[in-house]
């Protein structure tokens, strides 16, 4: 499962995932908030695709424009309000097992600068913690843990198989347009694939 199926996959899943839409030509971007503009293939390469994250409408407007443009027929571009992360990391679900990276902030500082306050080891209700063991309170991790049934229920033949399903997520504020935190933390998963 590519980029591109894991933000549909997400949708029909019921997790609390972003709000995207597909983007057109006919699109406007709120003045009022920041936007993140990414895209997805439908075939080849879909790790570190053009993005662009917590912009003004206009610069989001004119990247998302000529992103369009660049990729063509070879998938989407797709758009949504920005958020502010305050801990990120990855959710990988195996058929035994569960695996929870987490990073203060951005997911980008766990995948692109490899930095990471814990991970967690799940099997059978026993964790094993490497790093921080009290970075995620009790409460942040039954919220993430809380969607592991349906996971497992929708890559059922895949986890059989082998494989798992790592899902990319944050605990999350809404902001304004000078990325000021608004409203309560949430928690909000952006990706989904199969490794």
């Amino acid at each position: 499962m590519n980029k591109l199926m894991g933000f549909y996959e997400l949708k029909a899943m019921g997790l609390p995932a972003v709000d995207w839409k597909e983007y057109s030509d006919e699109e406007s971007l709120d003045f009022s908030m920041l936007w993140t503009i990414r895209c997805a293939v439908h075939k080849g390469n879909d790790l570190n695709l053009p993005r662009l994250v917590g912009a003004e409408s206009v610069e989001a407007v004119k990247f998302a424009d000529s992103l369009k443009k660049n990729i063509g027929d070879n998938g989407i571009v797709i758009f949504y309000p920005y958020f502010i992360a305050v801990k990120s990391g990855t959710l990988n679900v195996f058929s035994d097992k569960v695996v929870i990276e987490a990073v203060k902030e951005d997911l980008w500082n766990l995948v692109t600068f490899s930095k990471r306050d814990v991970t967690i080891i799940i099997r059978d209700q026993n964790n094993e913690y490497y790093g921080n063991e009290e970075f995620l309170s009790e409460e942040e991790l039954k919220k993430i843990l809380k969607y592991v049934p349906e996971i497992r229920r929708c890559f059922k033949d895949e986890l059989t198989c082998g494989f798992s399903a790592m899902l990319e997520w944050s605990f999350a504020h809404n902001c304004d347009i000078h990325k000021n935190k608004v409203g309560e933390q949430y928690l909000v998963f952006y990706e989904a694939r199969i490794v």
